[in-house]
């Protein structure tokens, strides 16, 4: 399988080929984000420069699959709800030059993947996406779309994310092959001894949320959760010192700590393997947490999930 990656983060779809042991070529690899590019060159060896989409054309080679998982933010519940209408300006509205991209492209990639936040679906959303479609099917794709849950892939992360398959033709893509597992348990993805090892780096500490944990009268200025997790985590964000996150745990004496990035990258399908790599690049600053590597792992995909969707399209191509 031929793939290029736009968009392309820290390569979820190439850990999934690797995983899976699918064979696979990547073509091309095109991400804005100079720290992403960073991650994406130690994690598989390659020597990306950071790009822009806007502009850019496939290069002149055969290409099978391209998968684009274009900018959430404007799409987001928990965002600005700006919306990705085309010719709008807004981050999420860049999912359109991707249409550009395939229609300057005389032979155009066989499969189409896009992945993005179920808020693409709200009320007063729908309409870019919908739009979308309809730009794909008049290039000759038939997509076919699904919200799936981490949950029902293994990973305890409570995730909801859309999935639209394109295919060049009547697409034979089918969600119901997708073999779903038993989600394992929180504790399986947890760091051991974290507080001997890290001191106070991940204990709560923001007041705002130590009032919303201590005093029940208390009701804070913004919206959205702050969970207490046991069981699975909630869907991880680029930030964890924030409300809404992934959760918090509860860690004994009344006090309760963040998920750590090592953690978090776990629950997103990355190995241990991959978290030493970026932590060279990205250390963390004396008693911080490293930033980068949160928006990261919250920016990217649960890699389990591309497994079962690249080996479900991987059948539709025998």
């Amino acid at each position: 399988m031929k793939l290029v990656e736009l968009f392309g983060g820290i390569g979820a779809i190439r850990k999934a080929y690797i995983n899976s042991k699918l064979p696979f070529e990547i073509v091309d690899y095109v991400e804005i984000d100079k720290n992403c590019v960073k991650s994406y060159n130690a994690l598989y060896n390659e020597n990306y420069k950071p790009r822009n989409i806007c502009g850019y054309s496939l290069p002149d080679k055969e290409i099978d699959l391209l998968m684009h998982g274009s900018p959430c933010q404007d799409f987001s519940r928990v965002g600005e709800k700006q919306g990705g209408e085309k010719g709008s300006g807004t981050r999420s509205s860049l999912l359109f030059e991707t249409i550009r991209i395939i229609e300057e492209r005389q032979d155009k990639p066989k499969w189409v993947i896009w992945e993005n936040v179920k808020g693409v679906l709200d009320k007063n959303m729908r309409a870019s996406f919908f739009y979308y479609l309809k730009e794909m099917e008049r290039l000759g794709y038939e997509t076919k779309y699904e919200i799936l849950n981490s949950m029902d892939f293994g990973i305890p992360q409570k995730r909801e994310r859309i999935f639209a398959i394109s295919y060049l033709g009547c697409n034979p893509f089918n969600f119901d092959n997708l073999r779903h597992q038993e989600t394992k348990c929180l504790s399986d993805f947890l760091e051991k001894d974290v507080m001997e090892k890290h001191g106070d780096i991940f204990l709560v500490k923001q007041t705002s949320m130590l009032k919303i944990l201590y005093d029940p009268s208390y009701k804070p200025q913004f919206k959205g959760r702050l969970q207490v997790i046991e069981d699975f985590c909630y869907t991880i964000s680029t930030k964890q010192v924030r409300v809404p996150n992934s959760g918090i745990l509860a860690i004994g004496n009344n006090k309760y700590r963040y998920l750590t990035e090592r953690e978090c990258f776990r629950l997103m399908g990355f190995d241990d393997s991959d978290f030493d790599k970026l932590i060279k690049i990205f250390p963390r600053r004396k008693n911080c947490m490293s930033s980068i590597l949160y928006k990261q792992a919250g920016n990217s995909i649960v890699v389990n999930v591309l497994e079962e969707i690249i080996k479900e399209i991987h059948n539709c191509s025998l």
